[in-house]
């Protein structure tokens, strides 16, 4: 439990994760930049399909329009803290000279997209007008 504090504190003065261990290679450490940044445009483009969905498919019954909506707003948010907590970690983990922290994330997030895919392929072939 302490050691989830300490990581939640760092999101808000990343400037102490200096105190830990030593600087790696700054290759690394953009390396982790980027890949946050990646994840950030995920939870972007995951937000933006949730509106999306809402707004521009007015013809969909409202519980399958705010279902669909909702699972991809609900996936941006996660993706968006998941990110932050992912560089956290890994950025500890290589000035501790420790193996980079695995993830079960990717393989959730993918799931929840493939679902929503499916839902969608669903609505498309059979449709929900509202009525």
């Amino acid at each position: 439990m302490n050691d989830f504090v300490q990581g939640l504190r760092l999101w808000f003065a990343p400037e102490r994760i200096r105190d830990e261990g030593d600087t790696p290679d700054y290759r690394f450490s953009l390396a982790n930049e980027r890949t946050f940044l990646a994840w950030i445009r995920t939870a972007l483009a995951l937000i933006g399909g949730g509106f999306a969905v809402d707004q521009f498919l007015p013809e969909l019954a409202w519980g399958v329009r705010a279902g669909l909506a909702l699972a991809l707003l609900a996936a941006g948010v996660l993706c968006a803290l998941r990110a932050v907590n992912h560089w956290v970690r890994c950025e500890r983990a290589m000035r501790r000279g420790e193996d980079l922290p695995v993830s079960r994330f990717p393989t959730l997030l993918a799931l929840a997209v493939a679902v929503v895919a499916v839902a969608m392929v669903v609505v498309v072939v059979f449709g929900w007008e509202a009525r």
